[in-house]
């Protein structure tokens, strides 16, 4: 068995520690690109979502490395992502492709299902798998911790192509490490070399966070590198959601009782009281948190036909008058132009600027 499992984000690097401690290969997908996306939209039904198509892309990429098995997690409710295992299987299966998916629903859905599956991939070593788990919950937290950095460091120094250099490089010396511990040692060692750089603690950046639906947001390939294009231009950014939150809330908290996703579920409550699918009521949720810790803008960014982010599309209208906060609204799919893509960051991070000028001036006089 030869696992390999789809790109979102950083979910890689805690993905191949767990396989790495119980001592299983796994190959692991080339990072996304253009390449990546013409192989899966070509295979794909037309008007299915951005990440179906990438991800099928990266497992065709996979495949043709040796992978024989796919790992994804699976999903509940109105939303395509609970047919992506069963159609992608298919899909590849009419391409010629032999190839097991072994779909791990979170444990609150099925508990003996999710017991099953980490059984069937830990070869029998269930205890030694759970132990695996947690200790890449441990790689997510510092994970979260190196973006936090490279977030608040970004907007604050005029070198961000030594940025970019230190987070290249990381990629790589990740992909060496082997195991959870080594993998935690390089992300240490990548956030102090970006303490180490320059900073004008004087500046005072835009705060704008970023919600919507959770792959794009995830994913820097289907979102154009929004953190890293937002940061350049003195934007200090933060993520509504992350694998460690996502462990977190749909790992970790059930496991021991606990239901997940509590803050966002009661600020969303007036506005959308029921689960539709996908990360609706999250999404409603981080903005109003977003606008009561007095962000200066929000970016919704979402898939082209994703019905719960059009559903949350037309709340966030609402939220924006009750709590007079701007909100830019990017909906993405293979047809997306970088240079509008662009024009568009600019223009919003411009009339931020001119807002909050404005603002001060008039509390000033």
């Amino acid at each position: 068995m030869i696992i390999t499992y789809p790109h979102m984000g950083e979910a890689y690097i805690a993905v191949k520690g767990i396989f790495d401690n119980l001592g299983i290969k796994s190959i692991i997908a080339p990072f996304t690109t253009e390449d990546t996306l013409r192989l899966g939209s070509r295979e794909s039904p037309e008007c299915v979502c951005l990440p179906f198509k990438i991800t099928l892309g990266n497992y065709i990429k996979s495949i043709e490395a040796g992978a024989d098995t796919i790992v994804i997690t699976g999903s509940c409710g109105p939303c395509r992502f609970g047919y992506y295992g069963p159609l992608q299987k298919q899909i590849l299966q009419d391409m010629g492709y032999d190839v097991d998916f072994i779909i791990i629903d979170p444990p609150k859905e099925n508990p003996l299902d999710f017991l099953h599956n980490i059984k069937k991939l830990s070869n029998g070593k269930t205890s030694k798998a759970i132990k695996s788990i947690y200790d890449a919950y441990k790689v997510c937290i510092e994970i979260d911790k190196l973006n936090e950095i490279q977030y608040y460091v970004r907007p604050r120094t005029k070198n961000k192509s030594i940025i970019n250099n230190i987070m290249y490089n990381f990629k790589r010396e990740v992909l060496d490490a082997h195991g959870t511990k080594e993998i935690i040692e390089v992300i240490k060692a990548t956030g102090n070399k970006l303490l180490s750089i320059p900073i004008d603690k004087n500046t005072k950046p835009l705060k704008i966070g970023i919600i919507g639906e959770i792959y794009t947001i995830i994913e820097p390939f289907s979102n154009l590198n929004v953190e890293e294009r937002l940061g350049n231009m003195g934007a200090e950014i933060h993520r509504s959601m992350t694998i460690k939150h996502w462990a977190e809330n749909n790992l970790i908290m059930p496991a021991t009782g606990r239901k997940g996703y509590k803050m966002e579920k009661r600020l969303s409550n007036p506005y959308i009281p029921v689960l539709i699918g996908g990360h609706t009521q999250q999404c409603i949720g981080h903005a109003i948190n977003y606008a009561n810790l007095n962000y200066d803008g929000l970016v919704q960014i979402y898939p082209m036909t994703c019905m719960p982010e059009i559903v949350s599309r037309t709340i966030l209208s609402q939220i924006e008058k009750d709590y007079n906060i701007p909100i830019l609204y990017l909906i993405v799919d293979e047809q997306v132009g970088e240079a509008g893509y662009q024009t568009r960051l600019e223009a919003f991070v411009d009339y931020l600027r001119e807002r909050k000028y404005n603002h001060k001036l008039s509390e000033k006089f």
